[in-house]
């Protein structure tokens, strides 16, 4: 587990990054790579839907064109802020922690979260958590940082934050009970596999 594998490191993380964060973001998480994952992420206008790990709303965003309400949830306030600022009433937002949900059980029709896995100290419990708060047969999509092929950056990358592989990815989602796993890898132009996204459901029965 990375150093930033931490929630009060991440949090004292994005206090500083968060005025810059949208002005870094489109060189690793651009509208090309959330359009993909976007594709794999079957919501329509009456559904309701969760971005766990919202951060400044660059995904949220995108949600709101597609899905009937939708519901942010960050522990970083600094990063929450600007996303408010940004969205406003347009979105429910919630400061909470990804392995502790404050929702109900079977309260959301889809759960979405992207670039927060790489902060979970413990994956496959925010993982169960998106299981339990998504109804029977809701789609669950994550994107996050894929692992580098060679070892030096691989080894770097981990002891910074969790980067991970399909392999890694079917354990959690395997151990989290989420069905249906699929995966694919996406980038900006001089990366094409800096991230990978994985789509699953929950259990429909």
């Amino acid at each position: 587990m990375g150093i930033l594998a931490d929630k009060g490191r991440a949090r004292v993380f994005y206090r500083f990054l968060s005025p810059l964060y949208d002005t870094i973001n489109p060189f690793i998480w651009n509208t090309e790579m959330r359009d993909t994952a976007l594709e794999h992420f079957p919501i329509g206008p009456e559904d309701r839907v969760l971005d766990v790990g919202c951060g400044t709303g660059f995904a949220t965003e995108a949600l709101i064109e597609h899905a009937g309400e939708v519901h942010g949830l960050d522990q970083s306030t600094s990063q929450l802020g600007r996303a408010r600022r940004k969205l406003g009433d347009a979105v429910h937002w919630y400061r909470g922690d990804a392995e502790r949900l404050p929702f109900e059980d079977d309260s959301f029709d889809a759960i979405w979260s992207s670039g927060s896995i790489e902060y979970w100290p413990e994956p496959v419990a925010a993982l169960a958590e998106m299981r339990r708060v998504g109804r029977p047969g809701a789609p669950v999509l994550l994107v996050g940082p894929h692992e580098p092929s060679m070892w030096p950056f691989r080894k770097l990358a981990n002891a910074i934050m969790w980067f991970y592989d399909a392999d890694q990815a079917d354990v959690w989602f395997q151990e989290a009970e989420l069905e249906s796993v699929g995966h694919l890898t996406v980038g900006p132009w001089y990366n094409r596999s800096i991230a990978i996204i994985t789509h699953a459901r929950v259990p429909s029965a």
